[in-house]
């Protein structure tokens, strides 16, 4: 990935963007860009990028222009589909001059305009500036991989891959938090976008293109994820059987890893933490990366914590160069301050820093590029909250059932060897507002209410005005029409994967922690066709009674361990 940074004037009334205002911009975003830099200027508009040469080393500099030098880009992250893209793009007459993925972004957009997104196959931060129409065109992709936030100020719009690029362009810009971000931030443990959370700044919601005329700003989903309706499952629902998901889901899964290895002009390497997800994507990473292929792992000094059994497991099974790092308290407390500086937020836990110590050590082994299993959970129902959400609606639909207190136990065995007064804590905990288990939200409300109880340490204004605001019933508005149309865990999936995927694992664990060091991330399983055909699987092929992942897991037998496949999950934190 790189870093891309912004200015233009919406009116036309401004003066030009500066040069040294852009280079102060490209200058804060120097750690996503180490390679190069690049500077377009005219009298409206300057793009600004710091490179990250991962593909087409030698003729990828940005910005790029098309042919007739009057359409620019710049652009952050990779298009996996961008051959497939280019050969169609020559059929329509296009001519290239490079080989580079930026390229053929310029051309699908003067070929298909906005439609252009939708086609694309990958992780991206785009802005297209068309000198003659006085057009800013700015995409992100589907899931949010990307950062992009923008900032309209003064007469003009400012944008960039961090917020400290837009503080950078010009002092005047308002450097104050916004409450609505700190709420969200202390309910959900991200902002939902187009919600930032400093003042004025907003992010580019995932999925989504904004547009910049010379008079108007609009924007609109050129993407959305579609599950099966409960009254037609069989329009949108995959109809084979378990056996044939299994082999289409391995398939996908084997197309998307070597997509993310064949579509990089460097070295790929791979994170294993030891879980199934990436022991998938390692073993399979091994497979089309060639002989050297490198993993990397986090030990902890806390036994509690460490995997590294089951890394080391995986590690020699399937061959690679295997390396740690051991992360330790005081590892932790020393590099935080340079996390929070990174992820540009307030964080609730220090999960972020380990990452930040992994991608550290990614980089001093010379590997520029990692695969990793992020998205699977979210994907194939793999996390403790769609089981507790599928128990917890059980209890509320048969409330004199006998058997609620053991499905507790089955989702959390060290229950029954607990006091008995946890016991009934956790049935409390578990059992509070049961009743209303046909509502939005109702698998993920437990946990934003225990959340937002951080809040008491609010200063009394800041609490006044987080009642006021009540995030939650702001997120229920906003989900589609068609929400409730979805079965319960679809539901939940989605929820899940617009609040603490794209804003907290794919930002502050992910993204942030990757590029503090120059590292891209690559996430095969939220390649654009795996997740179309994780989300129209029956639900009971994800979440099979509750056994999570059930599918994921037969896609894993004859390719990892034993081990690994029937290890009890262990959650990262």
């Amino acid at each position: 990935m790189c870093g891309i940074a912004g200015i233009v004037s919406l009116s036309g009334a401004a003066a030009p963007p500066s040069r040294e205002a852009l280079m102060r911009m490209v200058g804060a975003l120097s750690h996503r860009g180490p390679d190069e830099r690049g500077l377009y200027r005219d009298k409206r508009a300057g793009l600004a990028h710091a490179r990250l040469s991962v593909v087409d080393l030698s003729n990828g500099q940005q910005p790029l222009a098309d042919t007739g030098d009057t359409i620019w880009i710049i652009f952050n992250g990779e298009i996996f589909n961008y051959l497939e893209l280019r050969e169609k793009l020559i059929a329509l007459g296009h001519r290239f001059r490079t080989h580079s993925d930026t390229e053929v972004i310029v051309h699908a957009y003067r070929a298909w305009g906005e439609a252009a997104f939708a086609r694309m196959n990958g992780q991206w931060a785009v802005a297209i500036w068309d000198s003659v129409a006085g057009r800013l065109v700015l995409s992100r992709d589907r899931f949010g991989i990307c950062p992009l936030h923008f900032c309209e100020h003064g007469g003009r719009v400012y944008f960039a891959s961090e917020v400290k690029a837009i503080f950078a362009a010009d002092v005047d810009i308002p450097r104050a938090f916004d409450p609505a971000g700190i709420d969200q931030t202390f309910t959900l443990w991200t902002v939902v976008p187009p919600q930032g959370v400093f003042q004025g700044i907003s992010e580019l919601t995932p999925g989504h293109v904004r547009i910049y005329d010379r008079d108007t700003v609009r924007e609109r989903a050129f993407w959305k994820p579609c599950y099966p309706e409960i009254s037609d499952p069989r329009r949108d629902e995959f109809t084979g059987s378990l056996n044939d998901a299994v082999d289409e889901v391995r398939g996908a899964l084997e197309a998307a890893t070597a997509l993310r290895i064949v579509q990089a002009d460097v070295p790929v390497g791979c994170y294993l933490s030891g879980g199934l997800d990436s022991s998938l994507v390692a073993a399979l990473g091994r497979r089309y990366a060639g002989e050297r292929f490198q993993t990397f792992s986090l030990r902890f000094a806390d036994a509690e914590y460490d995997e590294t059994r089951f890394q080391r497991l995986v590690a020699g099974a399937t061959g690679s160069e295997h390396h740690e790092v051991v992360v330790s308290r005081s590892d932790i407390a020393e590099v935080f301050p340079e996390v929070i500086y990174h992820t540009e937020r307030p964080i609730l836990r220090t999960a972020p820093a380990p990452l930040f110590l992994l991608s550290r050590l990614v980089r001093e082994h010379g590997i520029k590029v990692v695969l990793t299993g992020e998205g699977a959970d979210e994907m194939f129902a793999g996390y403790d909250l769609f089981r507790e959400g599928k128990v917890r609606r059980f209890w509320g639909r048969q409330p004199a059932s006998t058997r609620r207190s053991r499905l507790l136990e089955r989702l959390y065995p060290y229950l029954s060897r607990s006091p008995v007064h946890q016991q009934a804590m956790a049935r409390q905990f578990f059992g509070r507002d049961i009743q209303a288990y046909d509502t939005p939200g109702f698998a993920h409300d437990t946990r934003w209410r225990t959340t937002s109880a951080i809040k008491r340490l609010f200063s009394a204004d800041m609490r006044a005005e987080s009642e006021r605001r009540s995030c939650v019933p702001e997120l229920i508005a906003r989900l589609p029409a068609e929400f409730s149309r979805w079965g319960s865990l679809a539901q939940d999936q989605y929820i899940e994967i617009q609040t603490l995927m794209s804003g907290y694992l794919l930002s502050s664990q992910g993204d942030r922690m990757l590029m503090a060091h120059s590292v891209e991330g690559r996430f095969p399983f939220l390649d654009d066709e795996l997740v179309t055909l994780a989300n129209s699987l029956p639900a009971a092929y994800k979440l099979r009674i509750l056994d999570e992942k059930h599918v994921l897991k037969r896609v894993a037998e004859p390719i990892v361990p034993p081990e690994i496949v029937t290890r009890k999950k262990q959650p990262y934190r």
